[in-house]
């Protein structure tokens, strides 16, 4: 009999404790696809922190540290410049990466660290019981902005993406989502050219994932897609937002 689909060996065959309806299932699968069919699987060590994926490691099969909340791109940083011929990537959610950890990531793009950045973005604290995030739309409502937030008491959410790829030393991002599978398909693309551009040691590499948090944004799983497609998708749009090995390839054209 032909075998239609195979779970990916990149990942244990462990119940994960993530809600319906939450992206981060999808995208582990992902990165577990890609290290498989690159061979890494024996030779990757992905960082996690405090946060929705705090478990991350119960469920791959490469090595995982847990690193202290928005610490992920220093602990990334010791392990790559120790490992240089390991492939390391960060698994960091909004809460974290946005907010306490800003800083942690900027000047790991700006230095032109040799991992991978995973940027999980649902605009929302997952874990922690749905706060404002730094990436919390106007007018989203949360735990803590009960009416909205607003740009008088807030200030406009912080689009990430677009502020690492003025840093010399990022090398690639882009931003993707995984609500269907045209999505789906090219969110693993970006990330398969992220590991690679890794492999080659070009610099930092970032991939941004809008993910839908049906549970904290009090939705359905398809009402929760579809406002992600309407609204995050709108205020964070989805695309390559810089790629130097491009650039370079028009340069010598």
């Amino acid at each position: 009999m032909k075998t239609i689909y195979a779970k990916s060996k990149g990942l244990q065959d462990t119940e994960m404790h993530y809600c319906p309806g939450c992206a981060h299932g999808i995208v582990h699968k992902l990165i577990a696809e890609t290290l498989e069919e690159m061979g890494r699987l024996d030779d990757t060590v992905g960082i996690c922190p405090v946060g929705c994926s705090v478990f991350a490691g119960n469920y791959f099969y490469s090595d995982f540290i847990e690193a202290a909340h928005g610490r992920a791109p220093a602990v990334a940083t010791g392990v790559k410049r120790t490992n240089p011929d390991k492939l390391v990537f960060t698994y960091q959610g909004d809460g974290d990466l946005a907010s306490i950890g800003a800083g942690e990531i900027v000047h790991a793009a700006m230095r032109g660290e040799k991992f991978t950045g995973i940027f999980i973005n649902n605009a929302i604290y997952g874990m922690t019981g749905g706060q404002m995030a730094p990436t919390t739309l106007i007018g989203q409502k949360t735990t803590t902005s009960q009416s909205g937030r607003s740009v008088e008491a807030a200030g406009k959410p912080i689009r990430v993406s677009e502020m690492l790829s003025t840093l010399e030393g990022l090398v690639y991002a882009e931003r993707v989502c995984v609500t269907d599978i045209p999505h789906l398909n090219k969110a693993k693309k970006a990330i398969q050219k992220a590991f690679k551009l890794q492999e080659e040691r070009a610099g930092f590499t970032f991939v941004e994932v809008l993910a839908a948090c049906p549970t904290n944004w009090g939705m359905t799983v398809l009402d929760a897609n579809k406002w992600l497609m309407d609204n995050m998708a709108e205020y964070y749009p989805l695309g390559v937002i810089k790629d130097v090995t491009s650039e370079e390839v028009k340069a010598d054209a």
